[in-house]
């Protein structure tokens, strides 16, 4: 699979949707936070103290005017936290040497990767697989920060950042008001062994997040959590699936195995 500057525009949108959403639902969730929502040029940035949604994203395929991004650096720097930008590697090159020279310094990558979606496996099935009942988001939440919180020992580099788990948790729970969003657990002789989830927009599945209780590790149920994924993607209409992951990442060995292929990089840079 082939990633155009056109097709990553696509999938930086459909990222810098999601992160609004998101940042929107923490604000009105936690309206004495201070949280900075902003549009910039075709993305936006978000600050929220300390989520997996802090950033900007999706920058770099439209004109972003300087004044906006100093209002946001600013709105920042005034509640004591730094702007993280994840710029594409398809994105305007300028960008990158604007942002360098402010003060902007890279920390680190992370890889997308993309699937077209077959129609054919609309009714692909997994018996160990299944959305959660609308009782069951509590132990969702519980189970997948879980995953999150004890590092796999053989995952490859170290992330270029961390968060506690009432920071995961947090932006667990804002995910729950986005719309498309759908959550799934993976079972192994009737026990919780994971949980993923998943968001449907624009023609685009966006795999948002998996994790493996450490006691199941190594029996495929990240395996089955794609496919049934790729399986709900397909009755939905989607295109295309992507899915982030950290370089030489596990994850990525296992979206690799499932048919995705890496369509391009974002680099990482903090001020």
């Amino acid at each position: 699979m082939f990633a155009s500057s056109s097709l990553a525009r696509r999938i930086e949108a459909a990222e810098a949707s999601l992160t609004l959403d998101v940042g929107r639902a923490i604000e009105r969730r936690s309206p004495d936070r201070g949280v900075v929502v902003a549009r910039l040029g075709g993305g936006v940035g978000v600050f929220s103290g300390h989520s997996p949604f802090d950033k900007v994203i999706g920058v770099g395929f439209e004109p972003l005017e300087l004044a906006e991004l100093e209002r946001f650096e600013q709105a920042v720097a005034g509640r004591a936290g730094r702007v993280q930008v994840e710029l594409a590697t398809l994105a305007d090159p300028a960008l990158a040497s604007t942002l360098t020279s402010r003060g902007y310094a890279l920390c680190g990558f992370e890889n997308v990767l993309g699937h077209a979606v077959d129609p054919a496996i609309a009714g692909a099935d997994d018996d160990s697989v299944a959305e959660i009942a609308s009782a069951e988001g509590a132990a969702w939440i519980a189970t997948v920060t879980a995953g999150f919180l004890e590092p796999d020992p053989a995952d490859g580099p170290a992330p270029h950042e961390s968060f506690a788990g009432d920071a995961v948790e947090a932006a667990l729970r804002a995910m729950e008001d986005v719309t498309g969003y759908r959550r799934l657990f993976a079972r192994i002789a009737g026990e919780v062994a994971g949980g993923a989830s998943m968001r449907i927009h624009d023609g685009i599945a966006q795999l948002t997040g998996a994790s493996t209780r450490a006691a199941y590790r190594r029996r495929g149920v990240q395996s089955a959590l794609l496919r049934v994924r790729l399986a709900i993607a397909a009755r939905a209409g989607c295109e295309l699936a992507v899915v982030t992951t950290q370089p030489g990442s596990r994850s990525q060995q296992n979206a690799m195995r499932a048919g995705f292929a890496l369509l391009y990089a974002r680099a990482i840079l903090r001020r």
